[in-house]
């Protein structure tokens, strides 16, 4: 079978593997349909990725049809269609035991730790996949797991009606969470630097919309907001200064969700957060979300082929990464057809 390595930053093959069996009673052989490209997948094919080892097999936005499974599977059906949990815990450890399993000491995530779904087949454990309903198509279904990232945002800044939102960045994460949030009800404003991701949040559902470039920021949401700020901002830009912004656009008592991974540090004074009582809540792939998302989708609570612009066979994936690296075509989510 052919699977997609990155033997080494921006250094992608086409490797021929022997065909996965299954060993272990409890694990099920799956033929790979369709995957999504995420911004993860290139950050490890270009190097820039704090956390991935090589070489590694990337993608973790998979569907899946089951082939065969061990004797300890039950509940399963030659046909079945899937959605594979990139999510590796232990089970033990304290984070594990409070059901924080997305931030186990001992974590390890498929396509950035072990190998991911970019292969035609796939062998995991019954755990690590969850079956999706026949009105859920193969590509809505590589959906799912994005979804589950903003699932767990939402989750993590307790979104209500009562909220107002302010997402910075209107890229696929930005505009995913906006989709999720706009569902419980909040009123969603969303800032951006391109006209096109501008027009695509209004077309999403946002309530206002803030040009970057062309507006300062923070007069155009203490404008929307009459004076008081937004009760949630949620970092989707991920760089050093857009978290700073951020604890400058929250208000009084409200929560800062940031995305980013840098390890550069900010300059934030004490005072800013401790006076106001701000929470400031990470948020990493997600907590047990793939079975309400799956709901959600299931239910046409969430539409996402409006999300999805290009789509390759999966021997084309140096095409796909030479047209996401490309700044001037505008592109949403890109699937790769195994």
């Amino acid at each position: 079978m052919k699977a997609l390595c990155v033997q080494s930053p921006h250094h992608l093959v086409i490797e021929e593997r022997p065909m996965p069996s299954i060993t272990k009673p409890d694990e099920v052989l799956l033929k790979v349909k369709t995957a999504g490209i995420c911004g993860s997948d290139v950050h490890i094919y270009h190097g820039s990725s704090p956390v991935a080892t090589y070489p590694r097999v990337i993608g973790h936005e998979i569907a899946c049809e089951v082939l065969e499974w061990g004797n300890a599977v039950n509940d399963l059906a030659k046909g079945d269609r899937v959605v594979m949990d990139p999510v590796i815990d232990c089970g033990e450890c304290y984070q594990c035991r409070i059901g924080r399993r997305n931030v186990c000491k001992n974590l390890k995530v498929r396509s950035v730790h072990v190998d991911g779904g970019y292969q035609e087949y796939l062998v995991l454990p019954r755990q690590g996949i969850y079956k999706i309903p026949d009105n859920i198509s193969w590509e809505e279904a590589v959906m799912i797991e994005p979804f589950t990232i903003a699932e767990q945002v939402c989750s993590r800044a307790e979104i209500s009606e009562q909220d107002t939102v302010f997402i910075m960045g209107a890229g696929p994460v930005g505009l995913s969470i906006l989709k999720r949030a706009k569902m419980s009800g909040a009123t969603c404003y969303i800032s951006d630097m391109l006209d096109t991701r501008l027009s695509l949040a209004i077309s999403y559902g946002a309530d206002a919309t803030i040009h970057a470039k062309m507006q300062d920021v923070q007069e155009a949401l203490t404008a929307l907001t009459n004076g008081n700020g937004a009760t949630v901002v949620i970092d989707a830009v991920c760089s050093v200064r857009s978290f700073e912004q951020a604890l400058q656009y929250v208000c009084p008592a409200g929560r800062v969700i940031p995305l980013g991974f840098s390890k550069e540090t900010s300059a934030i004074a004490q005072l800013s957060i401790v006076a106001r009582e701000i929470d400031i809540r990470g948020s990493r792939l997600h907590n047990n979300k793939f079975p309400v998302v799956i709901d959600h989708f299931a239910k046409g609570k969430i539409q996402v082929r409006d999300m999805i612009t290009h789509r390759y066979p999966f021997t084309s994936i140096h095409e796909a990464l030479k047209l996401i690296e490309d700044t001037h075509v505008e592109k949403g989510k890109v699937m790769l057809y195994f």
